[in-house]
Protein backbone atom coordinates (compact mmCIF):
# COMPACT_ATOMS: atom_id res chain seq x y z
CA UNK A 1 0.00 0.00 0.00
CA UNK A 2 1.43 3.12 -0.93
CA UNK A 3 1.97 5.91 1.11
CA UNK A 4 -0.42 9.25 0.05
CA UNK A 5 1.08 12.30 -1.65
CA UNK A 6 2.28 14.11 1.62
CA UNK A 7 0.65 17.64 0.82
CA UNK A 8 -2.41 15.97 0.12
CA UNK A 9 -2.52 14.47 3.38
CA UNK A 10 -1.21 17.23 5.44
CA UNK A 11 -4.34 19.25 3.62
CA UNK A 12 -6.83 16.33 4.71
CA UNK A 13 -6.10 15.98 8.01
CA UNK A 14 -6.35 19.85 8.47
CA UNK A 15 -9.50 20.14 7.15
CA UNK A 16 -10.90 16.61 9.02
CA UNK A 17 -13.12 17.35 12.09
CA UNK A 18 -9.84 16.50 14.14
CA UNK A 19 -7.78 19.19 12.48
CA UNK A 20 -10.20 21.93 12.49
CA UNK A 21 -10.63 21.66 16.39
CA UNK A 22 -7.33 21.19 17.48
CA UNK A 23 -6.11 24.02 15.05
CA UNK A 24 -8.60 26.32 15.97
CA UNK A 25 -7.97 26.11 19.33
CA UNK A 26 -4.47 26.60 18.74
CA UNK A 27 -4.72 29.61 16.95
CA UNK A 28 -7.29 31.13 19.34
CA UNK A 29 -4.71 30.52 22.12
CA UNK A 30 -1.97 32.12 19.95
CA UNK A 31 -4.24 35.33 19.99
CA UNK A 32 -2.96 36.79 16.85
CA UNK A 33 -3.48 40.59 16.63
CA UNK A 34 -4.21 42.90 13.92
CA UNK A 35 -0.54 44.30 12.79
CA UNK A 36 1.47 40.96 14.09
CA UNK A 37 4.47 39.65 12.49
CA UNK A 38 3.67 35.86 12.43
CA UNK A 39 5.46 33.32 11.57
CA UNK A 40 4.15 29.25 10.41
CA UNK A 41 7.57 27.01 11.00
CA UNK A 42 7.01 24.24 8.66
CA UNK A 43 4.05 25.27 7.41
CA UNK A 44 3.91 22.83 4.27
CA UNK A 45 0.96 23.25 1.77
CA UNK A 46 -0.10 26.36 3.43
CA UNK A 47 -3.36 24.97 5.12
CA UNK A 48 -3.00 27.63 8.45
CA UNK A 49 -1.39 30.64 6.46
CA UNK A 50 -5.02 32.11 4.74
CA UNK A 51 -6.34 31.90 8.52
CA UNK A 52 -3.24 33.56 10.25
CA UNK A 53 -3.33 36.04 7.45
CA UNK A 54 -7.16 36.86 8.22
CA UNK A 55 -5.98 37.56 12.25
CA UNK A 56 -3.03 39.91 11.23
CA UNK A 57 -5.01 42.36 8.99
CA UNK A 58 -3.44 44.79 6.21
CA UNK A 59 -0.80 45.92 8.34
CA UNK A 60 0.51 42.37 9.77
CA UNK A 61 2.35 39.60 8.01
CA UNK A 62 2.67 35.91 8.13
CA UNK A 63 5.74 34.62 7.05
CA UNK A 64 5.34 30.64 6.07
CA UNK A 65 8.33 28.57 6.19
CA UNK A 66 9.52 25.04 4.42
CA UNK A 67 11.99 23.11 2.67
CA UNK A 68 10.02 21.32 0.24
CA UNK A 69 9.89 23.19 -2.75
CA UNK A 70 7.15 22.01 -3.85
CA UNK A 71 4.76 22.37 -0.68
CA UNK A 72 5.92 25.79 -1.00
CA UNK A 73 4.37 26.04 -4.25
CA UNK A 74 0.96 24.80 -3.32
CA UNK A 75 1.65 27.52 -0.16
CA UNK A 76 1.69 30.39 -2.58
CA UNK A 77 -1.23 29.28 -4.93
CA UNK A 78 -2.89 29.03 -1.14
CA UNK A 79 -2.12 33.03 -0.26
CA UNK A 80 -2.08 34.12 -3.97
CA UNK A 81 -4.84 36.65 -2.98
CA UNK A 82 -3.34 37.17 0.36
CA UNK A 83 -0.21 40.11 0.02
CA UNK A 84 0.62 39.95 3.43
CA UNK A 85 1.72 36.58 3.59
CA UNK A 86 5.74 35.58 2.63
CA UNK A 87 6.80 32.29 1.76
CA UNK A 88 11.01 31.47 2.54
CA UNK A 89 12.35 28.64 1.39
CA UNK A 90 14.14 27.28 4.47
CA UNK A 91 14.73 24.82 7.32
CA UNK A 92 13.14 25.32 11.15
CA UNK A 93 16.31 24.40 12.22
CA UNK A 94 17.73 26.96 10.72
CA UNK A 95 15.10 29.74 9.89
CA UNK A 96 15.39 32.82 7.30
CA UNK A 97 14.03 34.66 9.54
CA UNK A 98 15.75 37.74 11.37
CA UNK A 99 16.58 37.47 15.04
CA UNK A 100 13.75 39.59 17.47
CA UNK A 101 11.46 40.09 14.81
CA UNK A 102 8.25 37.84 15.27
CA UNK A 103 5.27 38.86 17.28
CA UNK A 104 3.65 35.36 16.95
CA UNK A 105 5.13 31.75 16.23
CA UNK A 106 3.86 28.27 15.88
CA UNK A 107 5.29 24.91 15.01
CA UNK A 108 2.55 22.08 14.09
CA UNK A 109 3.46 18.31 13.96
CA UNK A 110 6.75 19.35 12.69
CA UNK A 111 9.37 17.77 15.91
CA UNK A 112 8.13 14.78 15.62
CA UNK A 113 10.05 14.75 11.82
CA UNK A 114 13.03 17.11 12.62
CA UNK A 115 16.13 15.97 13.51
CA UNK A 116 17.14 17.95 16.54
CA UNK A 117 13.29 19.41 18.22
CA UNK A 118 15.87 21.20 20.90
CA UNK A 119 17.53 23.17 17.64
CA UNK A 120 14.60 24.08 16.24
CA UNK A 121 12.99 25.25 19.36
CA UNK A 122 15.91 27.61 19.94
CA UNK A 123 15.67 28.99 16.85
CA UNK A 124 12.07 30.26 17.65
CA UNK A 125 13.62 31.56 20.68
CA UNK A 126 16.23 33.27 18.51
CA UNK A 127 13.53 35.06 15.78
CA UNK A 128 10.64 36.15 18.40
CA UNK A 129 10.68 39.34 20.80
CA UNK A 130 10.70 39.74 24.28
CA UNK A 131 6.62 39.31 24.80
CA UNK A 132 5.76 36.83 22.20
CA UNK A 133 3.88 34.28 22.08
CA UNK A 134 4.73 30.55 20.64
CA UNK A 135 2.33 27.60 19.85
CA UNK A 136 3.44 24.04 19.74
CA UNK A 137 1.55 20.97 18.99
CA UNK A 138 2.65 17.29 18.42
CA UNK A 139 1.04 13.72 19.05
CA UNK A 140 2.55 11.49 21.26
CA UNK A 141 2.24 7.94 19.52
CA UNK A 142 3.14 6.10 21.94
CA UNK A 143 -0.85 6.46 23.57
CA UNK A 144 -2.28 5.32 20.44
CA UNK A 145 -4.54 2.89 20.23
CA UNK A 146 -6.69 0.81 18.19
CA UNK A 147 -9.78 -1.45 19.24
CA UNK A 148 -9.28 -5.11 17.99
CA UNK A 149 -10.15 -8.06 19.31
CA UNK A 150 -6.45 -9.02 18.63
CA UNK A 151 -4.91 -6.43 21.42
CA UNK A 152 -1.66 -7.71 21.15
CA UNK A 153 -1.18 -7.19 17.30
CA UNK A 154 -2.93 -3.84 18.25
CA UNK A 155 -0.15 -3.52 20.98
CA UNK A 156 2.32 -4.68 18.09
CA UNK A 157 0.47 -1.74 15.57
CA UNK A 158 1.83 0.85 18.15
CA UNK A 159 5.10 -0.56 18.73
CA UNK A 160 6.27 -0.36 15.24
CA UNK A 161 4.44 3.35 14.93
CA UNK A 162 6.24 4.56 17.84
CA UNK A 163 10.38 2.81 16.66
CA UNK A 164 9.67 2.63 13.63
CA UNK A 165 7.77 5.12 11.20
CA UNK A 166 8.22 8.44 13.46
CA UNK A 167 11.26 9.64 14.35
CA UNK A 168 10.37 11.62 17.84
CA UNK A 169 7.18 9.60 18.80
CA UNK A 170 6.57 11.11 22.17
CA UNK A 171 7.58 14.73 21.69
CA UNK A 172 4.44 15.56 22.20
CA UNK A 173 4.51 14.99 26.01
CA UNK A 174 7.93 16.62 26.31
CA UNK A 175 6.95 20.16 24.75
CA UNK A 176 6.91 21.71 27.89
CA UNK A 177 10.43 20.64 28.87
CA UNK A 178 12.13 21.42 25.84
CA UNK A 179 9.84 24.73 25.56
CA UNK A 180 11.19 25.60 29.12
CA UNK A 181 14.65 24.36 28.20
CA UNK A 182 15.03 26.93 25.12
CA UNK A 183 13.58 29.61 27.18
CA UNK A 184 10.02 30.12 27.10
CA UNK A 185 7.75 30.50 29.75
CA UNK A 186 5.00 28.05 29.87
CA UNK A 187 1.86 29.08 29.85
CA UNK A 188 -0.93 26.73 28.84
CA UNK A 189 -0.53 22.77 28.51
CA UNK A 190 -3.14 21.03 26.99
CA UNK A 191 -3.52 16.89 25.99
CA UNK A 192 -6.43 16.63 23.93
CA UNK A 193 -8.05 13.15 22.64
CA UNK A 194 -8.50 12.79 18.51
CA UNK A 195 -10.96 10.53 18.74
CA UNK A 196 -11.91 8.00 15.19
CA UNK A 197 -14.90 5.99 14.81
CA UNK A 198 -14.94 6.20 10.72
CA UNK A 199 -12.30 2.95 9.83
CA UNK A 200 -11.54 5.16 6.68
CA UNK A 201 -10.55 8.36 8.63
CA UNK A 202 -8.25 6.57 10.91
CA UNK A 203 -6.39 4.87 8.12
CA UNK A 204 -5.75 7.94 6.35
CA UNK A 205 -4.86 9.71 8.88
CA UNK A 206 -2.94 6.94 11.20
CA UNK A 207 -2.00 4.58 8.27
CA UNK A 208 -3.32 1.49 9.34
CA UNK A 209 -2.69 -0.30 6.52
CA UNK A 210 0.09 0.86 5.31
CA UNK A 211 1.51 1.21 8.31
CA UNK A 212 0.62 -2.76 8.99
CA UNK A 213 1.91 -3.87 5.86
CA UNK A 214 5.48 -1.98 6.75
CA UNK A 215 5.36 -3.69 10.72
CA UNK A 216 4.69 -6.96 9.06
CA UNK A 217 7.56 -6.41 7.15
CA UNK A 218 9.41 -5.11 9.83
CA UNK A 219 8.82 -8.73 11.67
CA UNK A 220 6.61 -7.06 13.97
CA UNK A 221 4.01 -8.84 12.90
CA UNK A 222 2.60 -11.83 11.21
CA UNK A 223 1.34 -11.97 8.06
CA UNK A 224 -1.64 -13.41 8.24
CA UNK A 225 -2.23 -11.89 11.61
CA UNK A 226 -1.73 -8.71 10.07
CA UNK A 227 -4.29 -9.33 7.34
CA UNK A 228 -6.60 -10.22 9.36
CA UNK A 229 -6.17 -7.59 11.75
CA UNK A 230 -6.81 -4.89 9.54
CA UNK A 231 -9.67 -6.52 7.81
CA UNK A 232 -11.52 -6.99 11.11
CA UNK A 233 -11.30 -3.40 11.69
CA UNK A 234 -14.15 -2.65 9.62
CA UNK A 235 -16.35 -5.50 10.31
CA UNK A 236 -17.93 -4.13 13.50
CA UNK A 237 -17.54 -0.83 15.98
CA UNK A 238 -14.70 1.01 15.35
CA UNK A 239 -12.63 3.22 17.63
CA UNK A 240 -8.70 4.53 17.57
CA UNK A 241 -7.57 7.21 19.50
CA UNK A 242 -4.24 9.01 20.53
CA UNK A 243 -3.06 12.09 22.82
CA UNK A 244 -2.24 15.30 21.18
CA UNK A 245 -0.46 17.69 23.16
CA UNK A 246 -0.58 21.81 22.74
CA UNK A 247 1.56 23.80 24.61
CA UNK A 248 1.31 28.09 24.70
CA UNK A 249 4.78 29.32 25.69
CA UNK A 250 5.86 32.98 26.55
CA UNK A 251 9.16 34.44 25.11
Amino acid sequence: MSRPDQASYMLRAAASDVGRLYKGQLLDLLDVQEGHTVLDAGCGPGADLPALAQRVGGTGTVIGVDRDPAMLGQARERTRQSPRVEIREGDVLDLPVGPGTVDRAKIDRVLMHVEDPATALAQLHRVTRPGARVGLAEPDWDTLIVDAEDLETSRAFTRYTTTEAVRHATVGRGLPRLAEQAGFGVETVLATTPVFRDVEEADHTLGLGRNMEAAVAAGYVDRERGRRWFTGLSQGTFFASFTLVTVICSR
